[in-house]
C-alpha cells in the first residue's frame, strides 16, 4: 500500500509540475507572438505647413514692431531643423543663433524653455549640456494632436519675458486651425 501510496504522489507531483511548466511555456510564447508581428512599415505625421510657419512669423515680428522690439524669429519642425527665420530690421548679430536655439528647446521638450530653465542647473551634467538647447525665456513648442509638431524660438529682447511673450503672439495666428 505505501508503494501505490508514493507512485500516486508522484504522479500528482508530476503533474502540477507539468502543468506549471506548460503554463510557463504558454506565457513565454505569448511575448514571442506580440513580437512577430511588426509594426507598420509607415507612420503619419503632423506638419506645421510652410503658409502656417509664415504666419506665425509674420504675427511675431508684428508684436515685436507694437513693443517696440528688434528680433529674429525661429521656427522649427518637430526634428528640429529649421522651417523659417525672420531677422527683424535692426536686430543683433546674435538673434539669429538664440531664436533657433530656443524654438529647438521648445520643441525637444514640449515646454517654453522659461519652464525649463529649472532643469538646467546643478554641478553635475544637466539638460544644458545637451548640443543645441537654449535654456532662456523665449522658446514655445506648437501642438497638435497633444504632441509637438514644432517650435517658435524669439531672440534678442532685453528680457526673456518679452521674447517669450511675442513667441505666444506669434503662435495666436495659427492656434485655431492646430487641430
Amino acid at each position: 500500500m505505501t508503494r501505490i501510496k508514493t507512485i500516486a504522489t508522484m504522479t500528482a507531483g508530476l503533474a502540477i509540475v507539468g502543468g506549471a511548466v506548460g503554463v510557463s511555456a504558454a506565457q513565454a510564447a505569448a511575448p514571442a507572438a506580440a513580437k512577430a508581428a511588426p509594426g507598420p512599415a509607415v507612420q503619419q505625421v503632423r506638419v506645421l505647413s510652410a503658409d502656417a510657419a509664415l504666419q506665425i512669423a509674420t504675427a511675431g515680428q508684428q508684436e515685436a514692431a507694437k513693443q517696440h522690439q528688434r528680433v529674429a524669429i525661429a521656427i522649427v519642425d518637430r526634428s528640429g531643423d529649421l522651417r523659417m527665420v525672420i531677422k527683424g530690421d535692426g536686430a543683433g548679430p546674435q538673434t539669429v543663433e538664440s531664436a533657433k536655439r530656443k524654438a529647438f528647446t521648445a520643441v525637444s521638450f514640449g515646454q517654453p524653455t522659461s519652464k525649463l530653465a529649472g532643469n538646467a542647473t546643478g554641478t553635475g551634467p544637466t539638460v544644458k549640456d545637451i548640443p543645441g538647447t537654449l535654456f532662456l525665456a523665449g522658446g514655445v513648442p506648437v501642438a497638435s494632436g497633444g504632441s509637438p509638431i514644432a517650435g517658435i524660438g524669439v531672440g534678442g529682447a532685453p528680457q526673456g519675458s518679452i521674447d517669450e511673450a511675442i513667441a505666444q503672439a506669434a503662435l495666436k495666428a495659427v492656434a485655431g486651425r492646430l487641430g
